[in-house]
């Protein structure tokens, strides 16, 4: 009988975001793949998790994942965790995911933190319904990626990191015009979690004057829908009979 992946959310900042059943699937399973061990070896000695742990990143996973979908195919449950946040969600999982789909072999994901979803709750925009953008192109397919997203309804949601936050501010400026509402949302769970608002040209000569430090979430509400006002094709013959009848 073939053993499970479990992806598993590790805190985004406060490592008491970490959940019961988190821990205990991680005490329980055979093997954990981390983002980075190194990183990873906090959370643990923290919860007092000794299971093995083995690297799986970006850079190695093509060669690791034949290995890991092996081991679950002979009976082994292993966890996948990253550095912070949900596995998948801007973070390697997918690969593992799709092909334990492909071997028929069962993938649970347990509910925990990302960093997105407290900072579009904490944007005060529209979060009824959102797209994930994740991080930009940094270079090819950058524009026209924000092209694409010039006519977006939806409120958008964006990664960055500190030392692009200006230039990418001022390329929302060009794209989505200066009075779009934003928020920046920054240090998630952290001691230093803060959240500004304002306009993206607002936001640009903030964080001009105040160069911003840690993970940084970029929330932009979506074009506004245009009202379209009903017009009355028989107004101007309706204007002209209470003249007549008015004399």
């Amino acid at each position: 009988m073939a053993g499970k992946l479990y992806m598993v959310p590790t805190p985004v900042g406060n490592l008491e975001d970490m959940t019961p059943r988190a821990v205990n699937v991680l005490k329980q399973v055979s093997l954990i793949l981390a983002e980075d061990t190194r990183t990873s070896a906090v959370l643990m000695k923290h919860y007092d998790i000794a299971t093995p742990m083995r690297s799986h990143h970006k850079f190695n996973e093509h060669e690791t994942v034949a290995s890991v979908v092996q081991m679950l195919e002979a009976g082994d449950d292993i966890a996948l965790i990253t550095d912070a946040g949900t596995p998948g969600i801007s973070d390697p999982g997918f690969m593992l995911s799709r092909e334990c789909r492909r071997h028929d072999i069962p993938v649970e994901t347990l509910p925990g933190a990302t960093a997105f979803v407290p900072a579009l709750v904490n944007s005060g925009l529209p979060c009824e319904r959102f797209t994930f953008e994740g991080f930009l192109p940094v270079k090819k397919g950058r524009a026209a990626r924000l092209a694409e997203l010039s006519n977006e309804s939806r409120t958008m949601i964006f990664y960055e990191s500190p030392v692009r936050l200006v230039k990418t501010l001022k390329q929302l400026v060009e794209t989505f015009g200066a009075e779009r509402e934003a928020s920046v949302c920054r240090e998630i769970s952290k001691l230093h979690d803060t959240t500004h608002n304002g306009t993206l040209q607002e936001l640009v000569d903030y964080f001009s004057a105040q160069p911003p430090r840690g993970e940084i979430v970029i929330i932009v509400a979506g074009k506004p829908v245009e009202q379209h006002v009903k017009v009355d094709k028989y107004a101007q013959f309706k204007n002209k009979y209470n003249q007549i009848t008015q004399k």
